[in-house]
């Protein structure tokens, strides 16, 4: 048995995955990418068997080899000429992360001839999903957030974009910092779009560079905190005070800067474990109505029910997308089935692309 599942956040691949444990009834390794989800993997499936103490966590201070044993990929990777033999059945939860050079070495050490990857979705922007394919196999089932919003299974969604305009001194400082960013790549010989990754890397031995850079960054600073784009985001938490909300940003100053204008929970990577569980349990106790977060709940962390989501930033991943409207799109308890995802963007900035490249690849998803 080999393959992989692709199916949105919320439609079930936990439960799919721990069906599998109990109908090979083998020893299963299971690796997931943070210590957050090895916890969660740990209860949910202490809930279903009846010999919890078959049950262990390999990492995070823990060195539990038990019958069925979850661990997260860099554990997998540092112990695998360890556990190579140890496990006949592998499970990967997001297994797109198998694909790096780093991890694929996992799937490379193991000789477990059962293999099971879950993911929302597989494919890598450098390609290197197929070495997924290569050590998983395969996929055996997918569906999309469109059909299973159709069948009822997940929550039915509108994506809303609204392009607000800066204001004239701020439109004035945007243009003339990417001017200057611009005329620093020329001065470098550089005349075509250059990749965040590739400019990082090429700055440390170029000083023209390392100004462009910082060029660019107070650029996008100033696109993101345009007090037009914070000043929607206020008309809607006005408009939509019933709603619960979750606010998505990948820039940690941004989601301060929120949480203190509005006085919102934040959550973000410098955010401990206990105060993040705890503004999460009172998001689902609706004790909080609106919470602000970065990319450190795209994945691996196990959220309450929303019904809005709001982008002010975000790459043009499609898997960030795809994560983000997963965050909403659980089946809801009220009549009103409905969810709503809404990206404030600045126009006449390199938001505008951005949000265009990461809609293009979901109406690819979807063959529209």
């Amino acid at each position: 048995m080999k393959g992989c599942i692709v199916l949105p956040t919320g439609a079930g691949k936990t439960i799919i995955a721990l069906h599998a444990i109990l109908r090979t009834n083998t020893s299963t390794l299971i690796i997931v990418p943070t210590l957050n989800l090895m916890e969660q993997w740990f209860e949910s499936i202490s809930s279903m068997v009846r010999e919890k103490d078959q049950i262990g966590k390999l990492g995070g201070g823990f060195e539990e080899v038990k019958s069925i044993t979850i661990t997260t990929y860099d554990s997998a990777y540092l112990k695998s000429s360890y556990l190579g033999n140890k496990f006949e059945f592998l499970i990967f939860d997001e297994v797109h992360h198998l694909g790096s050079d780093k991890y694929s070495l996992i799937g490379e050490q193991f000789i477990s001839p059962f293999r099971l990857g879950l993911t929302a979705t597989i494919e890598r922007e450098d390609d290197k999903h197929i070495n997924i394919f290569r050590l998983i196999g395969n996929i055996v089932y997918k569906k999309d957030f469109y059909e299973l919003s159709q069948q009822k299974h997940l929550a039915r969604f509108n994506l809303k974009k609204i392009k607000v305009s800066m204001l004239p001194h701020e439109i004035s400082r945007y243009n003339r910092t990417i001017y200057e960013y611009k005329q620093l790549l020329r001065e470098s010989k550089i005349y075509y779009p250059l990749k965040l990754e590739k400019l990082i890397i090429m700055s440390a031995s170029n000083v023209n560079l390392r100004k462009a850079l910082l060029l660019r960054n107070e650029a996008l600073d100033i696109a993101l905190n345009s007090q037009a784009k914070i000043k929607e985001l206020e008309k809607i938490l006005e408009t939509h005070q019933s709603e619960k909300i979750i606010i998505f940003t990948v820039h940690t100053k941004l989601a301060y800067n929120i949480s203190n204008r509005f006085l919102i929970p934040v959550i973000t990577n410098k955010t401990k474990n206990e105060e993040r569980n705890e503004i999460l349990e009172k998001f689902r106790k609706s004790h909080y109505r609106v919470i602000v977060t970065t990319k450190v709940l795209d994945e691996g962390t196990d959220v309450p029910d929303a019904n809005m989501g709001v982008i002010l930033s975000g790459t043009g991943s499609k898997r960030e997308f795809i994560q983000r409207l997963g965050r909403l799109l659980r089946p809801k308890q009220e009549t009103e089935n409905l969810a709503n995802l809404i990206e404030i963007i600045s126009s006449d900035t390199s938001e505008v692309f951005t949000s265009s490249k990461r809609n293009k690849a979901i109406r690819k998803v979807h063959g529209g």
